[in-house]
């Protein structure tokens, strides 16, 4: 980390950069209120009622992927996104990593969408999952971005890049575990963890694009579109009988 800009990973040094401004605009506008839910709801956050409400509020979906609550959070995502990032960036190349980045958060925040709303109906807006809960973080895309590793167990061809996927399949279980810690979203990190699965068949490793069939990719692709409308959809579409 003794550069603020590394030339070799472009993408990964934007997010980080980009992310790190998005907080440090909290803390000095809002002072010790940086963390609070309405800060966090100001600079972007996903609050599941209002974009079911309001379809015009949809760009907190992409928006919330910068946003953080407290500085641990921040810390923990942004010292992971260094690591993880780069390790994408040379696997996939800077155009696809970033795909696979904002792609993988958007679909873990359309789960949470999903979530909200139908926890807030099914349990009358309890305290844990109400409409009023605001969530943000970029591990929806961290999450994204270890599915995407993961899949490359059964696309990779080299040895080298499966060893490297396999491994990350013990990192995948622990974060699920720890995902059941209160104030943590599962659904948000789930759903990127799905997102990230199905992208890393449409944005196969640099240098291995004939590693996954013409039709396989495009089956993905559709697949992840479809799933995407659906969640957005379903909110919308359901809420008159919720």
């Amino acid at each position: 980390m003794n550069q603020l800009f590394d030339k070799k990973y472009p993408v990964t040094s934007s997010l980080l950069l980009l992310t790190t401004g998005v907080f440090l605009s909290m803390l000095l506008l809002r002072g010790f209120d940086y963390e609070s839910v309405q800060t966090v709801y100001d600079f972007g956050g996903v609050v599941g009622d209002e974009i079911q409400v309001d379809p015009s509020q949809s760009w907190r979906l992409l928006a919330a992927i910068f946003v953080h609550i407290g500085l641990q959070h921040f810390v923990l995502n942004m010292v992971t996104l260094y690591f993880i990032g780069r390790i994408a960036e040379d696997l996939f190349g800077s155009k696809a990593f970033l795909a696979l980045y904002l792609l993988s958060g958007l679909m873990g925040n359309l789960f949470v969408l999903v979530f909200i709303v139908i926890t807030s109906s099914l349990l009358e807006a309890s305290e844990d999952f109400s409409p009023e809960v605001v969530a943000a973080g970029a591990s929806t895309a961290l999450f994204g971005i270890f599915g995407a590793i993961a899949s490359l167990r059964f696309i990779a061809r080299s040895p080298h890049i499966q060893y490297l996927s396999q491994s990350y399949t013990s990192l995948i279980l622990i974060n699920i575990l720890f995902s059941f810690m209160p104030g943590i979203s599962l659904a948000g990190h789930l759903g990127g963890l799905v997102g990230g699965g199905i992208l890393a068949f449409v944005f196969p490793v640099y240098g291995e694009r004939d590693s996954v069939k013409k039709i396989w990719r495009l089956g993905a692709l559709l697949l992840y579109t479809a799933g995407a409308i659906l969640l957005y959809a379903w909110p919308l579409l359901a809420r008159p009988f919720l």
